[in-house]
């Protein structure tokens, strides 16, 4: 079991290298490195800080558990998706992707769902901070950040697939596309996060009382930093759309944010 004072330690060591790796991952973006580790640097960062955030209000056992399940959960999902085309729809893995696992999934997929689960979540309790203590608060809580979970997704993808090449999305029956990724894609973003977060909610509710704490904002940081890495790479490329789609999506979500955090 670690004490507060460790808890607080890792919180704000975890923060301060999540930050430096998002600096060092936006330089690398706009040309002014050459190397392959900051993304990998940035993600290892952000999943660590999700653990943190989760440990400032649980016990570390149970942030941990919370962490690997929403890992292998939304990374089972995913390597189906790789093999079926479902439930995301169909795409073909692109050979920037870097190392599979078990020859069917990039690696670093099943961490990206801890990430945007676990901060979207956070995200979403800075924004229903003034409904805390009504009944349907959890249900809020779980559709909130399920809908924040599918717009980090939306910014994510035109990164991955038409910035990144990480993956080709492939055509569907349905012709309407978001820069190339199915509609399919995020309301299966929706569907998932709400069955995972049904799922891992009960071990994310302290049964021991405690004292009030305030609002914390490292989930809202990580979910920024994220749109803005997204956003810089689709600069970068020239693609406006979703470079402005992101700025929308990240200005009016922390005008919530922070206006229910200060309630």
């Amino acid at each position: 079991m670690l004490s507060d004072k460790m808890k607080a330690a890792f919180y704000w060591v975890t923060a301060v290298l999540s930050a430096a790796a998002l600096v060092i991952a936006l330089i690398k973006c706009f040309g002014a490195m050459n190397l392959e580790w900051p993304e990998i640097a940035l993600l290892a960062a952000a999943v660590a800080g999700t653990v943190a955030t989760l440990a400032r209000q649980l016990p570390i056992l149970h942030a941990v558990t919370v962490t690997i399940l929403i890992t292998v959960i939304g990374g089972g999902l995913a390597a189906l998706n790789a093999k079926t085309g479902l439930p995301f729809g169909p795409y073909m893995i692109g050979a920037n992707a870097g190392a599979k696992l078990f020859n069917v999934l990039p690696w670093a997929v099943p961490l990206l769902w801890p990430v945007a689960i676990i901060s979207s979540r956070g995200v979403a309790r800075l924004i229903l901070r003034p409904w805390r203590k009504t009944k349907t608060y959890g249900f809020r809580l779980i559709g909130l950040a399920a809908v924040l979970a599918a717009l980090f997704d939306f910014t994510f993808e035109p990164f991955a697939s038409r910035v990144k090449h990480y993956w080709y999305w492939e055509p569907t029956n349905l012709p309407v596309t978001w820069l190339g990724a199915p509609l399919v894609d995020f309301l299966s973003w929706i569907v998932v996060t709400v069955l995972i977060l049904s799922f891992t909610t009960p071990l994310m509710i302290n049964k021991k009382p405690r004292q009030p704490s305030g609002p914390d904002f490292f989930p809202l940081g990580i979910w920024l930093g994220g749109i803005l890495l997204f956003g810089a790479g689709c600069a970068v490329a020239r693609i406006w759309m979703a470079v402005g789609a992101d700025a929308v999506i990240a200005v009016a979500t922390t005008v919530f944010a922070v206006r229910g955090a200060r309630w």
